[in-house]
């Protein structure tokens, strides 16, 4: 992994972050996402939670008591920390987490089963493991594979990143698709229990609508809000059609 591309990685990762805390719509997303990830913790602000993949994510901003993490060295981190190496990182105790979480972060994660297992030892038993990754609905094909500009492979014959370049750039859309639906996930039931039920979907046309990372389109934030609700009704009942999101709650076993 060159220090050039680690660089850019980071220099793009705080232009994302600029551009995200300055799009309201965007942010609403966000905020709305983390209340559907949380909604069965009543009293979430006491608990430990660490976040996975940090980078550009505004979760602190909602949650503060989030331990933020990521593999880049960004100064508004609480831990600088490759996933890979999770199980022998020391300032975060075995046994002690709540909630381990995600966004947006395993289709880069370069051995994403061997990351899963090591974490789970940092989660107290019943503990929550807790990922929002892409879906492959027929909407969500049309975005990633025709307009989105992370790589999307399919053909894998195990789930690894081969070719892994930084920490941002190196990536495969479809590879967290592939372990929940193509089965690969066997050795993760001896460490997680989850279930169909615990298998949902976020999200169908209100991400395009912010402009996600790269726009935002002038739509104001109150039709905006109430579009919002609209299309998670819409994702809810036809998600093959039109989910571009899947959240999975998995608790250690």
């Amino acid at each position: 992994m060159g220090e050039t591309v680690i660089a850019s990685d980071i220099e793009q990762t705080l232009k994302n972050r600029e551009r995200l805390f300055k799009n309201e719509k965007l942010l609403y997303w966000y905020e709305k996402l983390y209340e559907y990830q949380f909604m069965e913790f009543p009293d979430i602000s006491k608990k430990n939670i660490l976040e996975i993949g940090s980078g550009a994510s505004p979760l602190k901003l909602f949650y503060p008591n989030v331990i933020t993490s990521d593999i880049m060295p960004l100064e508004y981190l609480d831990h600088v920390l490759d996933a890979h190496e999770i199980a022998d990182f020391s300032p975060i105790k075995n046994n002690t987490l709540d909630i381990i979480t995600m966004t947006n972060v395993l289709h880069h994660v370069e051995k994403p089963l061997l990351f899963l297992e090591k974490a789970s030892c940092k989660l107290k038993p019943g503990g929550k493991l807790i990922l929002t990754e892409p879906y492959f609905s027929l909407l969500g094909k049309a975005i990633y594979i025709y307009l989105h500009h992370e790589p999307v492979d399919f053909s894998i014959k195990e789930p690894v990143i081969e070719k892994v370049e930084g920490p941002l750039s190196s990536a495969n859309i479809a590879l967290p698709y592939l372990i929940f639906k193509n089965q690969w996930d066997d050795t993760l039931r001896r460490t997680y229990r989850y279930s169909k039920e615990d298998f949902s979907y976020f999200s169908a046309f209100s991400y395009p609508m912010t402009g996600g990372m790269s726009k935002n389109i002038p739509i104001p934030k109150t039709l905006y809000k109430a579009l919002f609700h609209l299309d998670r009704a819409i994702a809810t009942l036809v998600p093959q059609l039109t989910a571009i999101f899947f959240v999975l709650k998995m608790t250690k076993r």
